[in-house]
């Protein structure tokens, strides 16, 4: 079994969390034979008697290979912390995940972000201000990351589905589970027109503390987070604290100051947070990229033409120049086989060649 196959395997197997892969992966490269190991060698690397007991008997290659078909068939894709297509912005985070799973397109993860985020409750001042910046966000290329909540999250959702636009929601529960249930057609949507993701495989049982753990990835995706309305204890300050926490921007929507709504917004202004009267307030703090994003939008949109062995390389060699060596080496993929779709992109125009046997996107 292949090192990539066996890693999704150890993140989707119950007792293993966060902390313990990251213990598993210092601890030795010996991790690669896990399928193997007895429970004494569980126990070594820190694992309790009764859990290493269980691995021994669960975490088997029958199992992973059920597991990867289900997915498969259900459109789920798995996106591991040691993939090129693994968001670098995710990576300069305190706790990036080890693992995503995604339903829809998977080059959203290249393109930059913004999180919009706010109360389940909104009023209507909050539900047209969120409307506002979600479209002039989008029309300037940048993806808007949202949590599929109730309230301002759904609106940014659809407002960027209407225009257009696209949009990323980040769930706290298993990839494959709506939440909340009303929002299960939103759901649908942006599978098909945007991108689902979430670090909890199927099956995994839904509990609240997931939600707060999810904010850390909409804030850790995007170039800074829009807090439209939130009260004093919102979980949109979550999100907001997360944002700071990986050294990211944070705005907020300024509100009257008798609305119980604007608490929390105005609370992060006085904290520092930069105020939001309009798009422009945050296109501003961007300036350097964004002359590039309505460029990198149409090379998307011609992405669109590649196969998915294109893409595949297309994203490697987007995060950096590669020799057809690396090339080789990161794919497994035979030379000729390789050297096939590298010509294929050439002719596309999505990639050139440099001297050295070097490849790099146009």
């Amino acid at each position: 079994m292949d090192k990539r196959s066996l890693f999704i395997g150890l993140h989707e197997s119950p007792g293993l969390g966060w902390k313990r892969i990251e213990h598993l992966l210092s601890w030795d490269d010996n991790w690669v034979h896990a399928l193997d190991f007895t429970p004494a060698d569980w126990m070594e690397r820190g694992v309790g008697a009764e859990l290493a007991l269980k691995l021994t008997r669960t975490l088997t290659r029958s199992w992973i290979e059920e597991r990867a078909g289900q997915m498969e068939h259900m459109g789920i894709f798995a996106v591991t912390i040691f993939d090129p297509e693994y968001p670098l912005l995710m990576k300069e985070t305190v706790r990036p995940p080890w693992v995503m799973y995604g339903i829809g397109d998977i080059n959203l993860l290249a393109v930059p972000s913004i999180a919009i985020v706010g109360t389940r409750i909104p009023t209507a001042y909050g539900r047209k201000v969120c409307t506002e910046l979600t479209e002039s966000l989008c029309r300037r290329g940048l993806v808007i990351v949202s949590g599929l909540a109730r309230g301002i999250d759904g609106r940014c959702h659809e407002a960027a589905l209407q225009c257009r636009g696209k949009t990323v929601a980040v769930l706290g529960t298993a990839i494959n589970v709506a939440y909340p249930p009303e929002n299960a057609s939103l759901y649908r949507m942006i599978a098909e027109q945007g991108l689902i993701l979430s670090e909890y495989p199927m099956g995994t049982p839904g509990h609240p503390g997931l939600f707060p753990q999810r904010n850390r990835i909409i804030a850790g995706l995007a170039l800074g987070t829009v807090v439209v309305e939130a009260d004093a204890r919102s979980g949109s300050l979550i999100t907001a604290d997360a944002a700071l926490e990986a050294g990211r921007d944070v705005f907020a929507v300024p509100g009257p100051i008798t609305s119980p709504k604007s608490r929390g917004t105005l609370d992060l202004i006085k904290q520092g947070a930069k105020m939001v009267v309009e798009a422009r307030d945050i296109l501003e703090e961007y300036e350097g990229l964004l002359p590039n994003l309505m460029e990198k939008e149409e090379k998307n949109r011609s992405n669109n033409e590649l196969t998915d062995e294109e893409r595949r390389i297309y994203h490697m060699l987007e995060q950096s120049i590669c020799t057809l060596d690396e090339l080789l080496m990161k794919t497994e993929w035979e030379f000729g086989h390789l050297h096939s779709v590298l010509l294929s992109l050439i002719m596309k125009n999505a990639v050139i060649q440099l001297p050295g046997s070097m490849y790099k996107v146009i």
